[in-house]
């Protein structure tokens, strides 16, 4: 039998989204904080409906070549419960925001099996492997390296991985039962504009995993 995956739906930018990800049945749902993204969203200024979203849906801020100071000051929000890093973060850095009490998830953009070497220096023994695309942090659209992906798994057994990049409801199954990975993560998969969700997309997609436990 298929472990059970994991599913985060990315770059909510409304409550009305965010409530049809939780209905759909969501295990976590990520919050953009970049301000040059297309699903950029302000924490502070959307704090009361997502302060109201249930208990038991993780709630991850995603974070792009911030300041430690912004890390901080972001985990420290207490409706939020996990960090993703999905810029250029060192090794060093990501070990200092390990510290700030909140789980973890370095974002790769992995292009060769280099960008897998020393990932066991970071301090969290949760990844995320999105597509590479020049200049952009996730939320292309683009398909991750699946080849990749299986070596990561094959490196690091004990470590969990999120599998993003291209994923819709048409293709995660088959991504799944090549990667088998710990969770899932879509965003532009689920979306009929960019942080705009499709209620059809996004309960067909969360369906599709839940039928491979």
């Amino acid at each position: 039998m298929q472990p059970i995956v994991r599913v985060k739906i990315c770059g909510l930018t409304n409550e009305a989204d965010a409530r049809q990800a939780v209905d759909a049945g969501a295990d976590a749902l990520g919050f953009n904080t970049w301000k040059a993204g297309q699903r950029f969203i302000d924490l502070q200024r959307h704090r009361a409906w997502i302060q109201a979203l249930p208990p038991f849906v993780t709630k991850v801020a995603l974070l792009v070549n911030a300041s430690l100071a912004e890390a901080a000051e972001i985990a420290r929000l207490p409706y939020i419960d996990a960090l993703q890093l999905h810029g250029d973060e060192t090794a060093e850095y990501c070990r200092a925001a390990a510290e700030f009490g909140r789980p973890l998830i370095k974002a790769l953009r992995a292009r060769t099996v280099e960008d897998l070497d020393g990932l066991d220096t970071f301090g969290t023994h949760h990844f995320l492997i999105d597509a590479h695309v020049k200049g952009l942090f996730g939320g292309t659209g683009a398909q991750a390296d699946l080849a990749l992906a299986q070596e990561f798994t094959r490196r690091y057994p004990h470590f969990s991985l999120i599998l993003a990049g291209g994923l819709r409801p048409e293709t995660v199954g088959e991504a799944i039962r090549t990667v088998r990975p710990s969770a899932v993560d879509v965003s532009s998969g689920v979306e009929s504009a960019p942080g705009v969700k499709d209620p059809e997309k996004l309960r067909g997609f969360i369906r599709t995993v839940r039928e491979l436990a």
